[in-house]
């Protein structure tokens, strides 16, 4: 399926090198981080309780982390995070494990000293970095796949549920990564998605904006 754009996410992309996320130009939306007559539907009785805290984690970054920074941060060790106010693309998905009760960065850390092999080096990186390896989407897709947590990946919306985490190729080897909520689109047929992809996290209907790349269901 060829990706397409939506008008609002037509900017000018510059290659990230800190997290694999894509980087924009500042981006100023008029919309609001949520929408306010989305549909929510209920998840099932028998949803594993990780999954509606990592749920509700990710939805509540929206209107809360306004902006979007890719800078190296030193931060502390395990539990570290940069400023709630920005962040990236990965941020949204380590914050809301984080609520589940699982820290990714400590979790991917550990993963990459057992099995650097099975971990990109695109980067250059001769040695692991706690302030930065969970911060890429790459080595976010290597954690997930390695924890047996693979989906197909497909366009078929019904296969997409609330949890699973969608990776994209966005352009030029570019990627990006999201949640997917328990919000209807407007059409009902699909989920809404909860990222940053420059205007601070947002939900929004883009689960097939883009090639996915990646599609993952840990809780």
């Amino acid at each position: 399926m060829p990706h397409k754009f939506v008008p609002n996410l037509l900017l000018l992309i510059v290659v990230l090198v800190a997290s694999g996320c894509q980087r924009q130009a500042q981006v100023i939306s008029r919309k609001p981080a949520v929408p306010p007559r989305a549909t929510v539907r209920p998840l099932p009785n028998n949803a594993p309780p990780q999954l509606k805290k990592m749920l509700d984690g990710a939805i509540a970054q929206a209107g809360v982390t306004t902006s979007y920074d890719p800078s190296y941060v030193a931060i502390a060790y395990p539990g570290g995070d940069v400023p709630e106010q920005t962040g990236v693309c990965s941020d949204v998905v380590v914050r809301a494990f984080r609520k589940a009760g699982l820290d990714l960065q400590k979790e991917v850390h550990e993963d990459m000293k057992a099995a650097r092999s099975d971990y990109p080096t695109k980067w250059g990186a001769t040695s692991l970095d706690a302030n930065i390896d969970h911060r890429r989407v790459l080595n976010l897709m290597a954690y997930f796949r390695r924890q047996g947590k693979s989906l197909p990946v497909s366009y078929s919306a019904t296969d997409y549920q609330p949890g699973d985490i969608v990776a994209w190729d966005l352009t030029s080897g570019i990627d990006h990564i999201g949640i997917v909520t328990n919000m209807l689109s407007d059409s009902g047929d699909r989920y809404l998605i909860v990222h940053n992809i420059g205007a601070g996290t947002r939900v929004e209907d883009v689960l097939f904006d883009w090639t996915i790349k990646g599609h993952y269901r840990f809780f």
